[in-house]
Formats: structure tokens, sequence, C-alpha cells
């Protein structure tokens, strides 16, 4: 190598170039990162699309996040924001926990802005492993367990996956598969017969 040729870059660390990144460069990505999977799937994005449709180098996306399934998992937490929703949901009366968690769900596939990333994400869920395991990890660790927690019942974690399997079942039947009359019923309905039993799973010891 000549003296005047340029030093080689260690994998993963972006170059001069683009580490003149902005403040809210992380958020970009994120976003691109977002639309991406919503566009093209889990198993067709890439860290390569996902860098360019944010304006960065690929070494970029991997200084900030590392692998594809890491910016995945930052991609879903973005979309429910788990630090606004937990004191919405949690605080208050304990026996309307079910209504409100019921409500704030439907309330974010309801959004256009939210919703078709949420379809990606669990499209690509049932597809793929990885992403099942970004969403598993994400919906009972980060969402439902802490929720849970905040109550005096026993096998929160158990609790946990049957209020997911709950409302991951109906966001199937009225999104994804968009059964009549599920697909058509007014949110307030839903949230009226779904929330009993999801306070049932969460509520009572």
């Amino acid at each position: 190598m000549t003296d005047d040729a340029p030093a080689p870059r260690r994998r993963g660390r972006p170059s001069r170039k683009a580490a003149a990144e902005g403040p809210d460069t992380r958020t970009r990505i994120l976003r691109a990162a977002r639309t991406e999977f919503a566009e093209r799937g889990y198993d067709k994005t890439s860290i390569r699309g996902i860098g360019k449709a944010a304006g960065v180098d690929a070494a970029l996306v991997h200084h900030y996040f590392g692998t594809k399934d890491e910016v995945f998992a930052a991609a879903v937490e973005l979309t429910f924001e788990p630090a606004l929703v937990l004191p919405a949901v949690v605080g208050g009366p304990p026996e309307a926990l079910g209504e409100r968690l019921a409500r704030f769900f439907l309330s974010v596939w309801e959004d256009p802005g939210t919703r078709t990333p949420l379809l990606a994400i669990l499209r690509s869920a049932v597809t793929h492993e990885a992403a099942a395991n970004v969403l598993r990890d994400f919906v009972l660790r980060r969402l439902l367990e802490r929720i849970a927690a905040e109550l005096d019942v026993p096998d929160p974690t158990l609790r946990a996956e049957l209020a997911a399997s709950q409302m991951l079942g109906i966001a199937m039947l009225r999104y994804v598969v968009r059964a009549e009359p599920l697909a058509s019923a007014e949110p307030e309905e839903i949230v009226a017969m779904v929330a009993p039993t999801l306070q049932r799973y969460l509520g009572e010891a």
C-alpha cells in the first residue's frame, strides 16, 4: 500500500464523511427503516437500502444499530414509543386497565401513520423467525409484562401472553385478513367486547 493510499476502515464504523451527521440522523435512519420494512418486508429489506433511504452510508446504520435485527427492533419501538404508552395505560383505576389497553391498541392500528409499519411487522413475524423474536421480545417483555408487573396478580408472563394473543389475533383478522364483520366494526364496539377479557387476564388475581 502506498503512502497516499487511504487507510483501511474498520467494518461497521462510518467514514469521516458519513460521520458528519446532524443531530437527527438516528431518528432519520429509524424512520427510513420503518418505511423500508413496511414496503419491502423483513426479508427484502437491507442495511444498504435503509442507509440509501435515509441518505447516509450503510456503515453509519451499522454504527448506530449493528445488525438488521437490531434496526428492526428499534423501528418497532419507534412505532410504539413505550415510554409514552406505559404511563397512559397503567395510570388510572386498575379495574379499567383492560379498557385502556384495548383502546390504546386499536388507536395505534386505526392510525394510518402507524398501521402500515405494524402490518409489515406482523406479516414479517409470521414468515421470519428473527422478526417473530423481535415482536415477542418487544410486545411481551417491554410492554405487556411491564403492565402486568404493576398489578398484584399471579403468573404475569402467562397473562401477558394471553392478552397479546387476544390483541394480535384481532389485528390479524381485522387488518390483514379483513374478516367481516370484524373488519368493519366500530373501534369502540370492539373495545367494549374485548376489554372485559383483557381485564380478566391482567387485572384479576
